[in-house]
Formats: C-alpha cells, sequence, structure tokens
C-alpha cells in the first residue's frame, strides 16, 4: 500500500545521507577585490597565468577542497604542477612533489597564514607542509607520511 508520508521520509533520508557527498568548497566564497584579478583555472582561482592548476592529483583536489570548505574562502594557488625546467627555475627540489602533480602553494584572501597552518597540522591528508617566513602563502603535498607520523612532513619555517 502506498504511503505518501514514508515516501516522503525516504526522500528526506536519501537527501541527507547525499548532502555529505558535497564539499564544502561548493560553497566557499570567490568575493571580493582579492579575487578580481585573478584568473579561474580548472575550477581553483591562480595567482598568474604561469600556475598550472590542470594537473592535480584527485588527493590533492579534495585536500584544497577541504582548505576552502573549512575557511569558507576559495583558495588562490600560487603555484601548481611544474613541469622540470619550470621547476628547476623557481628553485624546487629534484624530486618535488610539485612536478607529480602532488603539491600546491596557495593563500586564503582573509584568512591569517598561522591558521592555515595550525588547520593543515591537524588535516589527515597533509604529507608534506611549507610555511616560508615572509611569504603570504603555505606549501601542501599529500605525500604518504612516514609510519609512526601523525602529523605533516614539515619543512621551510612551520
Amino acid at each position: 500500500m502506498f504511503s505518501p508520508l514514508r515516501s516522503i521520509a525516504a526522500i528526506a533520508v536519501c537527501a541527507l545521507s547525499l548532502t555529505a557527498c558535497v564539499p564544502m568548497a561548493m560553497f566557499a566564497s570567490s568575493s571580493g577585490s582579492s579575487y578580481a584579478s585573478k584568473r579561474n583555472d580548472w575550477g581553483t582561482y591562480v595567482a598568474s597565468k604561469e600556475v598550472n592548476a590542470l594537473c592535480l592529483s584527485p588527493k590533492l583536489r579534495f585536500l584544497i577542497w577541504e582548505f576552502e570548505g573549512h575557511f569558507g574562502r576559495k583558495v588562490i594557488m600560487s603555484s601548481g604542477y611544474r613541469d622540470s625546467s619550470h621547476n628547476a627555475a623557481a628553485g624546487g627540489a629534484d624530486n618535488s612533489y610539485h612536478t607529480k602533480c602532488m603539491a600546491a602553494d596557495f593563500y586564503i584572501p582573509g584568512v591569517d597564514k598561522r591558521d592555515m597552518i595550525l588547520f593543515a597540522m591537524r588535516t589527515n591528508a597533509v604529507g608534506g607542509l611549507g610555511c616560508y617566513p615572509g611569504r603570504q602563502f603555505i606549501h601542501v603535498d599529500v605525500r604518504d607520511r612516514p609510519r609512526g607520523y601523525n602529523r605533516p612532513v614539515t619543512f621551510s619555517g612551520c
């Protein structure tokens, strides 16, 4: 026998369970003058035309969405994928995770860098974290953490 109340309840349960699958990054803001001059490259704001946001591993893309969802604002990437010559020119390590589509340097307008560092320290997907004193961005990568590490591998001022 058809019960409209049962159907409505089933639809409500399905809708609630599907909302858990929607990344909160969908609701992150990109309004304001900080975003006005930035280019949107493959769904990510980039600081310049030299920044490649196409080659980001799915794990890195999800990590960026975690930051955007947590802070409610879109990131602006200052470095993404680098080929070997771009990586050398940027002073990157020979085995840089940027060359493997597994690293990004970014900042979030209106969010204190220290807050981003604290969030990165407690986010399991962050394998490596660079903080670079005097720079507005942080580096995150999605390398596997060494056995026994319960926080990211840190370097450059963290």
